[in-house]
């Protein structure tokens, strides 16, 4: 059974509740890499189970979203109340081809992107953070609720990302 937008919301935000949000941004890309320094590519490419993502397309994924996210606060930032739209990360996968991406170029595409989004929402005054806009499934979503909806993106999947490797070390022995 596929959860609900508010399902999805209420597992990111409790990933990430009682964190600073900004620094688990800030901590994301090189977890990542550190996670995956060691891997192969076949281990980074290697689904662990079927309809599951590999590493790989975890991590052309959050390139991806992190793209959308400072595309969205944009967005909000400059007209407050804007229309969000949503997008199916599913047909992005096939569409966009995440299984053959390089997933190093996936993590420096990432760790710029994000670098840019903390710097963009640093510039701006915290109560711009109250700025809002209606997304498609989810509705009202301010840039302070993004920013902690996308920690608890993060920590998501970093967690996807240390189970799957850890499975891919001991296949390894």
């Amino acid at each position: 059974m596929q959860e609900t937008p508010q399902q999805y919301t209420q597992r990111m935000l409790s990933h990430s509740a009682g964190k600073d949000p900004v620094r688990l941004q800030q901590a994301a890309p090189k977890k990542l890499a550190a996670l995956t320094k060691r891997l192969s590519k076949e281990h980074l490419t290697r689904r662990p189970a079927p309809g599951k993502w590999s590493i790989a397309e975890i991590l052309a994924h959050l390139a991806d979203a992190e793209l959308v996210i400072g595309w969205r606060m944009r967005l909000i930032l400059g007209a407050n109340g804007t229309p969000i739209q949503a997008f199916d990360q599913d047909v992005w996968a096939e569409t966009f081809k995440y299984a053959r991406r390089d997933p190093k170029t996936s993590l420096e595409t990432f760790r710029v992107l994000r670098e840019n989004n903390l710097r963009t929402l640093k510039s701006v005054p915290r109560s711009s953070w109250q700025n809002y806009g209606m997304h498609q499934e989810r509705g009202q979503e301010t840039v302070d609720h993004i920013v902690r909806m996308i920690a608890g993106h993060d920590l998501n999947h970093l967690q996807q990302v240390e189970n799957i490797a850890k499975q891919s070390r001991k296949s390894c022995r």
